[in-house]
């Protein structure tokens, strides 16, 4: 049976239905080969050579692929429809061929398929082909422009900004925008302005809402009622005139659908409907797609298959009439310039499957598919017809005018099933208007001014930065949700109420890039670079032409910056912040003095541990510092970033610090000699600001050995973890086996005693059905030759010899009893050998100095 590779199972699981017994199909799980994380991986000098690695968890899965082969030497890749599909098809042929699992005359072909149904498959088995070269190459460019950015660019960041984690070609730029945005907000002046609203009463009875627009016989612009007293004055305004309707205009109008999905607009709409992050969309839709329910999900296409068009139309017209269908198709013209990322719009497989009919369990799938069913339905629907009244009320003067606007939806058409983005926003446009008639008197029933101030630029959330990329013309389809999700994982972003804001670190990165490595954030050049990696795609450019452009001037960049010193970075990073770290004071005093000793001058500094702070020039006489950011954004009582000295104890200075991964107490000062300070984490229970010497001194001291365990030796410690209190049955704290039992409380962890510890391993081992429970000691059998105890011991897998960190299985015929020192020290010794262990020596004894004696012969081994 010819083999049927694919990425996931349940994709595998889906297609195995439509082509049934007479194939094998089996799922890579993703991709199989990788660039290895380490230096040298892509070697510019040799060519941009690439040196893939086998990743460890895909190792079973190339073996199960190459078993199958055994049985039927025929290779289907049916992997996903788009570049990165292409790279898993290409390293999986790659490593079996490595393998030799594929031979030269093994039929090996591609197939792919837009949407996973019965007849997209078996109509993809009868067109197959080879493997898409130039997919391949424009994959490999962009992989190898990644890794290139990231470990040369990285590297330059971790030296020069302590605390900055990575930088990446298309995620750094994303940040930028998101802190561009920030300082667009930051820089802000909200300007003040008014308007006047007034309920008018028409001669019938009825109420309407009108503004005014006009005057002293000019007609107004935004800022034109500046303040309060401009706005009561235009409220006598109306209030000293009769007023009339000169106009009433009505006028039909039409709305169109949006067009189907794609990519970025469904993740946008996700957002605006259901508050999902771009990767969230991205997983539900993989499901979906799996399943067999949607077209593929990464997509810059918005078009429609004809036969896909033709099912819309039938089910529209069946659903809700005639009068909802236009006379002829629409048709959507895509706009990407790559025609590789331009599949077919993401909808529905089956249109007559509406989201009840699916029947599907989870709750985000039957939202998507709900809306991605609608969308689809909408977009090949008819209009909707709208009528949209102005009407204008005035003075006999002319001095004042005011304007009442309404609409009324004559025929809803496609709203019917959908409208797009509205964000339950209601438009003035869309309130309805009562019978008025030209010439009718209006009464006044009020009149109300109202005042407003100009708004900042709102803050992204995950869809308007995904739209704003997609404008800009950075990162593709398959690229969107990782680089948002990258730049939030790594620390430089955050998410609040679904708006993104930088972190300081990530402030920081951006300054020092858009500084020192302007042309590798900018936006036109990040674009242009894309361009460049969609014509490899069409076969327009050599890929290693494209690589050898960049390097050579990214690596001339790279170089510029070896002398570059930190004191020249903070420099750099304090004169482009100054605006947002030191705004004026409102007194007109120096916004840099120091509020503490009012002799130094305040600025930017980075703390060994990252992160950044405000400090005084003064230090260490001074050592006043804040929070990163503007004055009065850190509360009173926290910790400062560089830490809080809490007293002395035995001549070292005991710290409190924030870390990463939480607060936590240190002994000493980070320095060349002592790069690792004992350290122990502040418990959750614990408020760090309240943490006092006494208390810092107890964590220091773990974790407390409670004893050794009375039955087997093996010592019972007590410690603090990620996890809370626990303690641990092993021969130290950092030994991965053994047995670990929580604590009720934190101060359990210095009273709890051996009684109490013995009870809870054992109920722990218990729980465990015996698992975990320290290997029994057959034989002792004395001091190993090179120093340390060695003993027989028995395991899960039967007895083994255990000294020092070395376990070696007995030989299965050996009986423990039987073994001799000489023995046992034979069979570690050969243990440690293949490990690569280095046997550690007894210190040679101390020569003596006063007269010189020949060295001891050596025996013979």
């Amino acid at each position: 049976m010819p083999v049927v590779v694919v990425e996931s199972p349940a994709k595998a699981k889906t297609i195995n239905k439509y082509l049934g017994s007479d194939y094998t199909v089996l799922a890579s799980y993703g991709h199989v080969r990788d660039l290895p994380p380490k230096d040298g991986s892509v070697d510019p000098e040799d060519g941009f050579e690439m040196k893939w690695e086998v990743a460890s968890d895909s190792k079973k899965h190339i073996k199960a692929i190459s078993d199958a082969l055994k049985d039927d030497p025929a290779l289907i890749l049916a992997t996903d429809p788009d570049r990165e599909g292409e790279a898993i098809s290409w390293h999986l042929e790659e490593a079996l061929r490595k393998r030799k699992v594929i031979k030269a005359d093994t039929p090996v072909s591609r197939v792919v398929f837009n949407a996973i149904t019965k007849s997209a498959v078996t109509e993809a088995m009868k067109n197959p082909r080879q493997v898409d070269q130039d997919l391949v190459e424009a994959y490999l460019a962009r992989r190898a422009l990644d890794y290139l950015v990231g470990f040369n660019l990285s590297p330059v960041l971790w030296r020069k900004l302590p605390g900055a984690r990575s930088a990446g070609r298309v995620q750094s730029v994303c940040l930028r925008i998101i802190v561009e945005r920030e300082m667009e907000i930051e820089a802000f002046n909200a300007q003040e302005y008014w308007t006047v609203k007034a309920v008018l009463t028409t001669p019938r009875g009825q109420d309407f809402e009108a503004r005014l627009t006009v005057l002293g016989g000019n007609k107004l612009d935004k800022f034109d009622i500046p303040n309060e007293t401009a706005a009561e004055l235009a409220v006598q305004a109306i209030n000293s005139r009769d007023l009339k309707v000169s106009s009433v205009e009505a006028k039909p109008a039409a709305r169109n659908p949006s067009a189907p999905f794609m990519t970025s607009t469904l993740q946008q709409e996700a957002s605006r409907k259901f508050s999902f992050g771009a990767r969230q969309t991205m997983q539900v839709a993989q499901r979906l797609y799996e399943a067999g329910h949607i077209t593929y999900m990464r997509t810059d296409g918005i078009d429609m298959a004809p036969e896909a068009v033709t099912a819309s139309r039938d089910a529209i017209k069946g659903r809700y009439g005639d009068s909802y269908l236009p006379q002829e198709p629409r048709m959507y013209k895509n706009k990407a310039k790559n025609a590789q990322e331009a599949h077919e719009c993401i909808r529905p497989t089956n249109l007559d499957a509406d989201t009840a009919s699916l029947k599907l369990v989870d709750a985000d799938q039957r939202k998507l598919y709900d809306l991605i069913w609608k969308r689809t339905l909408a977009s090949q629907m008819a209009s909707a017809r709208l009528e949209r009244t102005t009407v204008d009320i005035a003075s006999a003067d002319g001095q004042v005018g005011l304007r009442a606007t309404g609409q009324v939806v004559q025929f809803d058409g496609f709203m019917k099933v959908y409208e797009e983005g509205r964000d339950d926003v209601v438009d003035d446009d869309d309130k309805v208007l009562p019978q008025i008639t030209q010439g009718d008197a209006t009464a006044k029933k009020s009149i109300t001014p109202d005042q407003h101030f100009t708004q900042p630029p709102p803050r992204f959330t995950e869809a308007t930065l995904v739209k704003r990329m997609e404008e800009i013309g950075i990162g593709r389809p398959s690229t969107y949700a990782s680089v948002v999700t990258t730049i939030q994982d790594r620390g430089y972003v955050r998410k609040e109420k679904n708006r993104l804001f930088p972190e300081d670190k990530g402030r920081l990165v951006t300054v020092f890039l858009t500084n020192y490595f302007r042309k590798y954030v900018g936006y036109d050049f990040t674009a242009k670079l894309e361009d460049e990696l969609d014509d490899i795609t069409s076969g327009q450019r050599e890929y290693k032409d494209v690589l050898n452009r960049f390097w050579r001037d990214f690596k001339a960049a790279i170089d510029e910056t070896a002398d570059l010193r930190i004191g020249e970075v903070l420099d750099k990073i304090n004169e482009v912040l100054e605006p947002h770290l030191f705004p004026p004071n409102e007194d007109g005093s120096d916004p840099r003095l120091c509020p503490n000793c009012e002799i130094g001058r305040l600025s930017m500094r980075t703390a060994r541990a990252g992160g950044a702070f405000i400090g005084c020039s003064n230090y260490p006489e001074c050592r006043y510092t804040r929070a990163f950011g503007p004055p009065g954004t850190e509360p009173e009582s926290a910790i400062p970033p560089e830490g809080k000295l809490l007293g002395e104890d035995a001549g070292d200075q005991i710290w409190v610090h924030k870390g990463r991964f939480g607060p936590y107490v240190q002994r000493g000062l980070v320095t060349e000699e002592n790069k690792k300070p004992p350290r122990s984490s502040i418990p959750p229970e614990w408020p760090p600001e309240d943490v006092d010497l006494a208390q810092a001194l107890k964590l220091l001291e773990l974790p407390r050995k409670i004893g050794d365990h009375p039955e087997d030796g093996v010592a019972i410690w007590a410690n603090l973890g990620r996890y809370g209190p626990y303690i641990k049955y092993a021969e130290s704290t950092s030994h991965k086996g053994g047995v670990n039992a929580n604590l009720e409380s934190v101060e359990e962890v210095w009273t709890v005693g051996m009684n109490r510890a013995v009870e809870l391993i054992a109920a722990k081992v218990a729980s465990r059905g015996g698992r975990g429970a320290a290997a029994k000691t057959l034989k002792d059998m004395g001091e190993h030759p090179d120093g340390g105890t060695i003993a027989i011991m028995d395991g899960k897998y039967g007895p083994y010899v255990k000294w020092e960190k070395i376990n070696a299985t007995l030989p299965k015929e050996t009986e423990p009893e039987t073994v001799t020192l000489e023995q046992a020290v034979d069979i570690v010794n050969e243990k440690a050998a293949q490990k690569g262990v280095r046997r550690k020596k007894k210190p040679a004894a101390k020569k003596k100095t006063a007269a010189k004696k020949p060295a001891p012969k050596k025996k013979a081994s």
